[in-house]
């Protein structure tokens, strides 16, 4: 059987059209065109396929396991070498000093900020508190005082002060910490190790070195 031709709608209709001075018969199109174009084309709304970071999947290098010591490269504490605790549920590494070595306190810090050396502690009976999360680290917003408020010439801000909970945290894992540094054969050496600071000298390059 031949295939059955669809009906295409004609686009022009003829009309008649009255008058003497007129022609009679007249093509004109079935749907009028548009008086006015528009200024601009209307963008179409694109979907984006990447999904967003909350549901990424965290994947943890190899050589980053509890207990590895790391030596930082970015922020206020980079060269130090800090002790790795585990993993938050963002993906952040939580890391200490600990603080009393090196003055480094509980951070999280990424991951590609970090070098995993081959030194590790095992840090298998220390038990970090649960309520040191992502929103452990969150920052607080400082009151800036109004105008109406205060006196006419005192413009201080308030100043970001550690709280009793973060303090208590610190010296409770600080100490669990030490102790495993303590208990290890090389102690002395991990103590000056931790508390060193980390550099290179010329014609030393990080991706020739072994840590």
């Amino acid at each position: 059987m031949a295939p059955v031709k669809k009906k295409t709608e004609a686009r022009v209709v003829t009309k008649d059209i009255g008058g003497d001075k007129n022609g009679g018969k007249r093509t004109v199109r079935v749907s009028r065109l548009p008086r006015y174009y528009p200024t601009e084309d209307r963008a179409r709304k694109l979907r984006s396929r990447k999904k967003p970071y909350s549901q990424h999947k965290k994947k943890l290098r190899p050589s980053l396991t509890p207990g590895t010591v790391c030596i930082l490269l970015a922020g206020r504490h980079k060269g130090k070498r800090v002790v790795f605790l585990k993993q938050l549920t963002s993906g952040m590494l939580l890391v200490t000093g600990p603080y009393h070595l090196n003055g480094c306190p509980l951070r999280r810090i990424n991951q590609i900020y970090v070098i995993a050396t081959k030194t590790k502690l095992d840090i298998g009976d220390i038990k970090v508190p649960e309520r040191i999360n992502d929103a452990y680290f969150k920052r607080e917003k400082l009151r800036k005082p109004k105008h109406t408020e205060g006196e006419i010439f005192d413009t201080k801000k308030e100043v970001y002060s550690v709280s009793d909970e973060r303090k208590e945290d610190q010296i409770n894992v600080d100490k669990q910490v030490l102790g495993v540094i303590r208990k290890h054969p090389e102690r002395k050496l991990l103590f000056g190790y931790l508390g060193a600071m980390f550099s290179l000298q010329n014609k030393q390059y990080p991706h020739l070195m072994s840590f």
